[in-house]
């Protein structure tokens, strides 16, 4: 039997089955791509395993949804440690995150999501918690207030962020190890729906893996989220198998095309190259024609159109470039810059 018809079916825990809402890893050896990230990270767990002391603390940088929360859950899970979970906006006054300290365990992990966004009282109170496991506590108020210094138990704190440059140096050089992830092969993406289908009980052939890991923007969330919504395509339109014309029949239902681009993306690019003819539009006026927040297509929409080289941000604004005009299949004004499409997201042949 061909590559092409062959289904695969991937074998996956019973415990793994019955949890399919969660699609993370859960070892270092389940976690596909990252392979220097993987092998840094084992090499510091390890060691820290083989002394009986916890980690470094840890942190995970890059754009979101490529693992940073799962790293967090495996460092938790590989030292046989408590985990708790929150994140930097939750933690708006120095009581809420001396609470969450005080209630450690020895060894535990502490993952705090979004760190860059701590607010600043805050952040003050975690330089001695990370460096000395002591947290200040001021008791009272007024002129009779005073400080108590508490001891905590020996733990790990794991940050993520997706804007290292928001991370004051102070707090950016208490971490022991930090590392950054990047956007994923095609190939790597393709190993990641193959688990995912086994884990949701879906078959799924190599080109339709295929298929779904070229329009996943080089992200594994984006990977499992379509994989969901093809497999309802499969189940409720066609026999429940996924191949490659099922996943780009229902792919095409879902308005997104052979580059992973969205509806949001697609409009983007047309205010740009219709309406605006190639000509900079300003950020305000770019994200008032689509309806949009400016944060949103600052944030969301464009870092991956620019990645693929379809926008040029420049001091007078946005600019198409030759291949957003190509991609929608318009001429070129004279004078569009050009820039070629990116070939991590190669269009399917």
């Amino acid at each position: 039997m061909s590559a092409a018809t062959d289904i695969l079916t991937p074998h996956a825990a019973p415990d793994e089955r019955a949890g399919e809402g969660s699609l993370r890893p859960r070892r270092l050896d389940e976690f596909v791509g990252q392979g220097r990230v993987r092998e840094q990270l084992g090499v510091v767990l390890e060691s820290a395993r083989r002394r009986g002391l916890p980690p470094d603390h840890l942190l995970f940088s890059g754009p979101p949804g490529l693992g940073k929360t799962s790293l967090a859950t495996i460092v938790a899970n590989e030292l046989e440690a408590g985990l708790r979970v929150t994140s930097g906006p939750a933690l708006e006054r120095a009581g809420d995150l001396a609470a969450i300290l005080t209630g450690l365990e020895p060894g535990d992990v502490l993952f705090v999501d979004e760190v860059h966004r701590l607010p600043r009282a805050v952040e003050e109170v975690l330089y001695p918690a990370m460096e000395d496991f002591q947290i200040d506590v001021v008791l009272g108020k007024g002129p009779g207030a005073r400080s108590l210094r508490l001891d905590l138990p020996r733990f790990t704190l794991v940050g993520a962020t997706t804007r290292t440059g928001l991370i004051t140096s102070p707090l950016r050089d208490r971490f022991g190890f930090a590392a950054r992830l990047d956007l994923y092969e095609p190939a790597e993406l393709e190993r990641i729906v193959i688990r995912s289908a086994g884990i949701l009980g879906v078959e799924v052939d190599t080109e339709g893996a295929a298929v779904l890991a070229r329009r996943s923007r080089g992200t594994p969330r984006i990977a499992n989220r379509l994989l969901r919504r093809v497999r309802d395509y499969a189940e409720v339109k066609e026999d429940g198998r996924i191949d490659a014309g099922t996943a780009v029949r229902a792919l095409e239902l879902f308005e997104v095309d052979a580059l992973g681009l969205d509806k949001l993306d697609l409009a983007l690019l047309g205010v740009l190259c219709r309406r605006f003819a190639g000509t900079p539009v300003g950020l305000t006026t770019l994200a008032v024609s689509l309806g949009e927040e400016p944060d949103t297509i600052e944030d969301v929409t464009e870092p991956f159109l620019v990645q693929l080289g379809f926008v040029q941000r420049t001091p007078r604004g946005r600019v198409a470039t030759a291949a957003a005009f190509a991609h929608l299949d318009l001429p070129p004004p004279a004078g569009t810059p050009g820039m070629p499409a990116g070939s991590l997201f190669d269009q399917e042949s």
